[in-house]
């Protein structure tokens, strides 16, 4: 064991190495902690740089916890909302496809009590009875501005109502509403005075209708007793149209929320209008869609004035001394007089309203579903003017490709289609056609102002 053994002063060498050593390793622990503690908090707390270090990055996991659970609830939240939201954008385009398909049904049978009811009143009637036929067709009228108020709204609402500009002579849109509302006007004891103008614009000829109309309805609603102005302006861009009265004026606070929704001016007389408080938040909404300006003017008891600006039809200058309609009381001979007029219609009851109305107005009419059965019954005569309806029926042409083949083999036949479908496509293609557009609940002064111009020199 001796050979294994180290000398004694060996040993304490070792040993005394092994002190100075930890010695040393001692110091350095020492001065390593001495520069922790002295990176640390001012307070020179050890490790507590180290201890808060740890306990902020617990609470950031937990609040990173926290918010990826309340992202996963959002995420839920507005699953179920888009969901939601499709299904109210899924029912209302519904709602107007039914209301559209509905509006078509409702006004064929309306249609056809418009087209009797005048046709009654060109009858010699008693003066009770002709009392009772003015207020059936101011009923009808009033159930025909309701149903297409209703309509228009949830076309708007909808975003299917779209425009489709073309010129015209604004004589076309204001010699119609002129007459019709001189008549308007006189049964509530008040006169229309209506300044003509020939110049061309350019817009959607039905939504502009709507917009006058919608004027001079107002108007005749709130004034008890005057006048009223139809007339234009013309302005640097654009011709002004405007509809004035001697109503009782609008209040300022009114004038801007008469055109909101299910709102009405004040009507301090009592009278029997109805409405939906709709008309001027349409005019709103058309005028918008048309970039065609609305501007009103008032004075508490001295009146109102409307105004739409509609811009003028390219080469307004050359355009003016064209042809337009000219009213039914400025017409030499009766052009309607002997008449041949042929109508096409699936609507049993439609065709008989057209046969009394035309054959009140001296027409010769020749009215059937179809051309074959049209054509039987013409005796060989050649009709002057077609009066078709677009819609005639599941598996059939339209009105416009039967018109299109008519015209074909009777040269020059001036072409009415008349429909309930308001799309600017439909107008458009009737327009491309060179044919004219006539909307249901068909007005007959309407029709007799556009047969007079279509038959005018021939």
């Amino acid at each position: 064991m001796a050979l294994f053994q180290l000398p004694d002063s060996q040993q304490g060498d070792d040993i005394a190495a092994l002190r100075e050593e930890n010695h040393r390793l001692r110091k350095v622990c020492t001065a390593l902690m001495e520069r922790v503690e002295s990176g640390g908090s001012p307070n020179g707390a050890p490790y507590a740089a180290f201890e808060r270090s740890v306990l902020l990055a617990e609470q950031v996991r937990e609040r990173t916890d926290a918010l990826h659970r309340t992202l996963d609830e959002l995420s839920q939240v507005n699953a179920r909302l888009l969901a939601a939201n499709a299904e109210a954008h899924a029912a209302n385009v519904s709602k107007t496809k039914f209301l559209a398909a509905v509006s078509h049904d409702l006004l064929q049978p309306l249609n056809a009590a418009r087209l009797f009811a005048s046709a009654l009143e060109t009858h010699a009637l008693p003066e009770s009875s002709q009392a009772l036929v003015g207020h059936i067709g101011r009923s009808l009228k009033d159930v025909e501005g309701l149903l297409g108020t209703l309509v228009d709204i949830s076309r708007l609402d909808a975003g299917v109502l779209h425009a489709d500009k073309a010129p015209f002579a604004v004589s076309t849109l204001l010699d119609a509403l002129a007459e019709e509302y001189r008549q308007v006007a006189g049964v509530r004891g008040l006169t229309l005075h209506y300044v003509p103008s020939r110049v061309w614009v350019e817009s959607d000829l039905a939504l502009l209708a709507r917009v006058v109309r919608n004027f001079l309805s107002n108007a005749v609603r709130y004034t008890e007793h005057g006048h009223l102005l139809l007339g234009c302006r013309r302005r640097a861009d654009g011709l002004e149209i405007m509809v004035g009265d001697t109503g009782p004026g609008i209040p300022e606070p009114q004038r801007k929320a008469i055109f909101l929704e299910f709102r009405r001016a004040s009507q301090p007389q009592a009278n029997h209008s109805r409405g939906l408080g709709l008309g001027l938040a349409i005019v709103d909404r058309i005028s918008t869609m048309l970039d065609h300006p609305v501007t009103l003017a008032s004075r508490l008891g001295h009146g109102s004035l409307f105004s739409i600006l509609v811009p003028y039809a390219a080469s307004c200058g050359a355009l003016e001394g064209g042809s337009s309609p000219v009213p039914s009381a400025q017409w030499g001979d009766d052009p309607l007089q002997g008449c041949v007029v042929w109508v096409v219609d699936d609507d049993p009851a439609i065709i008989e309203g057209m046969q009394a109305l035309l054959g009140s107005w001296g027409c010769r009419v020749r009215a059937a579903a179809t051309v074959s059965a049209l054509e039987a019954a013409s005796d060989g005569e050649r009709p002057a003017v077609l009066l078709v309806d677009y819609h005639l029926g599941e598996h059939r042409e339209n009105g416009i490709d039967l018109a299109a083949r008519l015209r074909r083999r009777y040269p020059g036949l001036a072409t009415v289609v008349i429909t309930a479908n308001h799309e600017a496509s439909l107008k458009r293609a009737t327009r491309e056609a060179g044919m004219h557009c006539l909307l249901k609940p068909l007005k007959p002064l309407r029709l007799k102002m556009l047969l007079g111009t279509l038959l005018e020199g021939r």
